[in-house]
């Protein structure tokens, strides 16, 4: 067979043959209100003669809670040993400080399971760890655990450019250059799945001295992808590893935006009180000090040219003694920017677990706001076995 692909919404992938005759690959379904959906799947298969075989089924889409969660430790070899105590806490950043904190009684901790280099995670997520920091607290007699989760441990890898050169290049498709990024920098804990996207670039020069989530971020973003960390645990195989792969970023703002069921709620914030005249400072004193005045556009951008006046301007002012008129007005720019007029929105979701690059969306008929956003970050908590969630999108503070 020269070429078997699947088409879902529109959106076509080509599968890998695993064997002689059967073929895998992923394709992601929307988002669907209901908690179970029938999509068409159209197979197409291209023989070597170049003839063409096209049939279509139905692919049927359930929600399920991906919660209540039980996080399992493993050993540093990635041997399991066994879920964690119900009685510890679980504090877990994501696209933040991508660290998790462990805590629990004395009572409850063992050396076996909660040490240096051991493991915590939930099968098939993002969620989990390695156990690096320990510290004990007398007065509470509890232990307390923390570290990097798998993203985090992608951030403290940096990538350099090749000796001679100003920047490390790369070419093919996407799952291709995170396998070449990621080498074996983390000793076979991470690995790319033998899975083409059939997205490609050429030529992609990659930041100085990045680190390497930023690196594959930037990267995946021009192509509207996403980074996809899931933990596994292979049948027949004794240990888990870290699964990274790009795929597509799906978009909610449609599909759940107008949601009635209690899914995805939304809190939106137009904030019209900040400044638009900025009144910059920078080298000298007195009269020959330079000073620069920038102003927001009605578009929002930032200009030299006054735009709003009267009792519409809001004006402030940034003081940098240091800084010649080039890096005045940069960073002049930056501040006004953060001080600006601005649109936010929080984002409450239940039954539904959204990764980080998805996009949330909301409307209020109020102020007339339509945001559409990328989830920036997730904290995970468990306290008391109970389970939290909380998304950041973009913008947030």
């Amino acid at each position: 067979m020269e070429r078997v692909e699947a088409t879902l919404k529109g959106i076509t992938r080509t599968l890998r043959g695993i064997e002689s005759d059967k073929y895998q690959g992923q394709i992601r379904a929307p988002a669907t209100k209901s908690r179970e959906a029938v999509y068409p799947v159209t197979i197409t298969a291209t023989g070597d003669n170049g003839g063409v075989t096209e049939e279509t089924r139905d692919l049927i889409v359930r929600n399920e809670r991906i919660f209540p969660m039980k996080f399992i430790v493993a050993r540093d070899t990635g041997e399991e040993l066994g879920h964690m105590d119900r009685n510890a806490d679980v504090d877990l950043d994501l696209g933040d400080t991508n660290d998790f904190e462990l805590r629990m009684n004395q009572d409850v901790w063992k050396k076996e399971w909660y040490w240096y280099g051991n493991r915590i995670f939930v099968p098939g997520t993002e969620y989990g760890g390695i156990m690096n920091d320990l510290e004990v607290i007398t007065r509470t007699r509890e232990i307390v655990l923390r570290g990097p989760t798998w993203r985090g441990l992608l951030a403290q890898k940096i990538v350099e450019p090749p000796e001679g050169e100003d920047h490390l290049t790369v070419s093919g498709d996407l799952n291709d250059i995170l396998r070449e990024l990621i080498g074996d920098r983390f000793d076979g804990l991470f690995s790319v799945p033998d899975i083409k996207t059939g997205v490609s670039v050429t030529g992609w020069q990659v930041d100085r001295y990045v680190k390497l989530d930023d690196a594959i971020i930037k990267l995946l973003d021009s192509k509207g992808y996403r980074l996809q960390i899931s933990y596994v645990e292979p049948e027949g195989l004794e240990y888990g590893y870290v699964e990274v792969q790009a795929v597509p970023v799906t978009d909610y703002s449609e599909d759940l935006e107008y949601s009635r069921e209690g899914k995805v709620e939304f809190s939106i914030r137009d904030y019209r009180g900040g400044a638009n005249h900025l009144i910059c400072a920078g080298k000298g004193q007195d009269e020959e000090r330079i000073i620069l005045h920038l102003y927001v556009q009605e578009d929002g951008s930032i200009g030299k040219t006054p735009y709003y006046t009267g009792l519409a301007e809001y004006e402030a002012v940034y003081e940098f003694s240091s800084a010649d008129p080039e890096k005045l007005e940069e960073d002049g720019t930056k501040r006004l920017k953060d001080l600006q007029n601005y649109k936010s929105i929080d984002v409450d979701v239940s039954d539904i677990d959204l990764e980080i690059g998805d996009i949330v969306g909301g409307y209020e008929e109020i102020t007339g706001t339509r945001l559409q956003k990328p989830i920036t970050g997730k904290i995970i908590k468990v306290q008391g076995g109970e389970v939290t969630t909380e998304y950041k999108v973009k913008g947030d503070d």
